[in-house]
């Protein structure tokens, strides 16, 4: 460990954020820059445990101590070899990432957590600078072929890892560009796409090859992959929205997906021509986003950028606690958190139920009914269901909803019926060590597992690349 007393002296620091009336004029990236001299010092913080805990919490097993006590040495050749041997893309995670390694920090028992995330991030950064990050070109070739489809964190992943196995990839997406939920989920003040750029320029110099416009099971059959490659590797993704079906008014004009409202954004940021396609704009409007997750934060953020006149944020959930219980570490908290989007304006209330949206004559929604909720709890404290509370219904205006409560499963029709896969009880796609019912067809990522995390993602990728290389022999 770089300084054993480093935890002692020396409390937990971030990179602060730009001010909120400058940065809601723009897109770019929130954080103000960090002196390199106060990362070394929070790497100090590490104490290097018997047991480091934060090796269980990163779903990708990061080796955190390690690269924390390079970064003390500031020997960044080490910490980004360190880094980069269990991570692909620490460019995105340290971004993007809630960190559930910092979760599980053993210093943030009684103390707030070392600053992992932003060390990552650093790291990578740095070796950028430094010329570290360079493509591997000594590639010895098996002569099997590998097809990758869908480009999201999983599928460059999985791409990644078979390219640097050997493998001729070629990675298949449908969209006009390469990133998947990283390009057009994302949004670019969370994620500049240059970011997702650089890196795939490195993959693309080590041999992979990138196609775009290619919809398996649309404009290309899927069995044209069985016949071509000797190995498939699905990661598309969970992109079937859970909607709010049934409610009265759902068929009102301004009730929207959120992922349809971002991925719009994000094309209005990289200078599409959006014409022809209806806009959904927040501008001067009072928008209301049901669903109070990452999802529903970047819809908040977006329409603070738009303009809105008014947001408000509704969760069904109750508002959790704005500490920690102790009695959850090693495991991710159930605790308030306040995203930089909701730093910049929004209403947020908890235990709310949606009944009712309400239109005008000409037929779009203008307002919304709601009613409070009560949750009631099993002996362990879990939550066992809602009911109303009697009396307490209201409405409020609103001119733009957002839909932002998750995802069902990947879609069904096209690729996956046409290869015939086995689905399980939730509508993903059944494996057995990521390979599926049909021989040569892997599949990785929330297509496999549901929605989650990037770093769960980019797990998903490498261990279904494991698992393609071992069937390759």
């Amino acid at each position: 460990m770089g300084d054993p007393k480093g935890f002692l002296k020396i409390t937990r620091e971030t990179p602060g954020t730009r001010d909120p009336k400058t940065r809601l004029a723009d897109y770019e990236e929130l954080y103000v820059e960090f002196p390199k001299e106060k990362t070394v010092d929070q790497a100090s913080r590490c104490m290097d445990c018997g047991v480091p805990f934060c090796h269980s919490g990163c779903p990708l097993g990061n080796v955190i101590p390690e690269f924390n006590d390079a970064v003390y040495r500031e020997d960044w050749a080490e910490a980004f070899s360190i880094l980069s041997s269990t991570n692909n893309f620490p460019e995105f995670t340290g971004r993007i990432c809630p960190a559930p390694c910092e979760a599980a920090c053993v210093l943030g028992i009684n103390q707030p957590p070392v600053a992992i995330e932003h060390i990552e991030k650093t790291i990578v950064e740095t070796a950028y600078n430094l010329g570290l990050v360079k493509p591997v070109t000594d590639i010895r070739r098996t002569g099997k072929k590998a097809a990758v489809v869908g480009s999201g964190p999983a599928g460059l992943a999985a791409a990644d890892q078979l390219n640097r196995s050997g493998h001729q990839v070629t990675l298949f997406e449908r969209n006009d560009r390469i990133g998947g939920l990283l390009r057009y989920g994302i949004p670019d003040f969370k994620l500049e796409k240059w970011v997702v750029d650089r890196r795939l320029e490195v993959m693309e110099a080590e041999g992979v090859a990138f196609v775009t416009s290619a919809n398996i099971g649309g404009n290309i059959p899927a069995d044209a992959l069985l016949n071509e490659f000797d190995a498939v590797v699905l990661c598309g993704g969970s992109t079937v929205p859970r909607d709010v079906k049934g409610l009265p008014g759902r068929e009102l004009s301004g009730i929207h997906f959120a992922m349809d409202f971002l991925e719009q954004n994000n094309r209005r940021v990289a200078g599409d021509d959006l014409s022809g396609i209806e806009p959904i704009m927040a501008t001067g409007k009072h928008v209301v986003v049901i669903g109070g997750g990452d999802t529903g934060s970047d819809c908040v953020g977006t329409s603070n950028r738009h303009g809105a006149q008014s947001i408000t944020q509704f969760e069904i959930m109750p508002q959790p606690p704005e500490q920690r219980d102790p009695l959850s570490w090693p495991n991710w908290p159930w605790i308030l958190r306040h995203s930089t989007s909701h730093d910049e304006g929004c209403d947020r209330d908890w235990s709310v139920n949606v009944t009712r949206f309400i239109g005008d004559e000409a037929g779009n929604v203008r307002a919304l009914e709601a009613v409070r909720v009560t949750w009631g709890t099993d002996p362990s404290g879990r939550l066992t269901g809602f009911k109303p509370v009697e009396g307490s219904e209201f409405e409020i205006p609103c001119d733009l909803v957002l839909l932002a409560v998750g995802f069902l499963h990947p879609q069904h029709n096209g690729m996956l019926e046409q290869l015939g896969l086995e689905l399980d009880e939730r509508g993903n796609v059944r494996t057995r060590n990521y390979q599926t019912s049909v021989e040569k067809v892997f599949s990785a990522g929330d297509m496999r597992r549901g929605q989650s995390l990037v770093v769960w993602a980019i797990n998903e990728g490498r261990e279904a690349a494991e698992a393609v290389n071992r069937y390759l022999g």
